[in-house]
């Protein structure tokens, strides 16, 4: 089985921060989505890997090489243009040949994983199959309308009247039968290849199409909320590991991680909490739920449930919640005053607010 990962999308709702860098790259425990998506793409015994990628490229391809560090070897497939989820694997079908492959969008978050799933796949070996969840409210999503023995009877996306509440996840397992179900599809009325009119020609030609739930937390990153709930989510995970240094004046309460190369001094950091290799924690109170990144600088401040990209410094500002501060901004205060400040902050800015 091979796999094919999906990292061409703009990323409108993760203004300004797509922006400067894919969607796909945004920290998540410190760890990129994209890193994530593979690690449970390895979880399946699957090694080579295509990432479908657009105008972000080069730095998703910096950031993941050939896939050495992970495992994996990875081949990139550029997309000019966003022409849907099915032209995706049109341009890939050199890459694919004749193998199954399982096809997971890139910003999507399944922490617990779906080897489970991916066996049934295999032992069952369905056209295809698509992975669930259910959802209170399906008329934002593409919705499976299954039958009692599991199979796919209809697919329907974001529908008025929802006759079922299992949302389509974007992990998809296919075999070979998907490209004939591509090749006979026209474009939708947004211009694009759907997947989901891909898949419903399957069913509606015969085809054994399954679903599969999966029960563990699911996010898709497109959003600050939604990355925000993420990392919390993620960090819930970790378990306390010390590796810079932590000076006698400081205090560490519960799961906190100090990278090596991090300092903390005459701080106080309650877990879950991680620390980013090269950053430095000076005078400052982090409470829990909050991931500083690489090379940052957290002076005389106060933050909480928030994340800080690489290369950040927030400076005199004493009570930080629910922010996201982009890579190399700075952050400092200005006037006297204020209770909490909650920031959603671009890459390479400077923002002054009460201290």
């Amino acid at each position: 089985m091979k796999a094919l990962v999906l990292s061409g999308g703009s990323g409108t709702r993760l203004r300004p921060f797509s922006y400067s860098m894919p969607k796909q790259l945004m920290p998540i425990a410190n760890r990129p989505v994209l890193e994530h998506v593979l690690e449970n793409i390895r979880a399946l015994g699957v090694s080579d890997v295509a990432v479908v990628v657009g105008d972000g490229g080069p730095q998703i391809r910096a950031a993941l090489g050939d896939g050495a560090r992970l495992g994996l070897r990875i081949t990139y497939i550029r997309q000019e243009q966003p022409l849907g989820l099915a032209h995706c694997v049109k341009l890939a079908r050199d890459y694919l040949g004749d193998d199954d492959f399982v096809m997971y969008l890139g910003d999507n978050m399944l922490p617990q994983g779906v080897t489970d799933i991916a066996e049934d796949f295999r032992t069952l070996r369905p056209c295809a199959q698509v992975v669930v969840h259910k959802v209170a409210d399906p008329r934002a999503f593409g919705v499976a309308e299954v039958a009692a023995d599991g199979r796919v009877t209809r697919l329907v996306e974001k529908p008025e009247q929802p006759r079922s509440d299992l949302a389509l996840t974007g992990v998809y397992f296919f075999t070979p039968a998907i490209h004939e179900a591509i090749d006979s599809i026209t474009p939708s009325t947004r211009g694009e290849l759907e997947i989901t009119d891909a898949i419903q020609w399957l069913v509606s030609s015969g085809a054994t199409v399954a679903a599969r739930e999966y029960t563990g937390y699911w996010k898709d990153t497109g959003r600050v909320e939604d990355v925000l709930d993420c990392n919390r989510e993620l960090l819930d995970g970790v378990s306390r590991s010390v590796g810079g240094h932590v000076d006698a004046e400081s205090l560490l309460i519960g799961p906190v991680v100090v990278e090596p190369g991090a300092g903390v001094v005459r701080s106080r950091i309650v877990g879950p909490a991680i620390v980013g290799a090269g950053s430095l924690v000076i005078d400052s109170q982090v409470g829990p739920y909050t991931s500083i990144g690489r090379d940052c600088r957290i002076k005389d401040s106060g933050l909480d449930r928030s994340i800080v990209l690489d290369g950040a410094s927030v400076s005199r500002v004493p009570a930080l919640r629910g922010s996201l501060i982009g890579r190399s901004a700075a952050v400092t205060s200005a006037d006297a005053g204020g209770a909490h400040h909650r920031l959603v902050v671009g890459d390479h800015t400077r923002v002054e607010v009460a201290a």
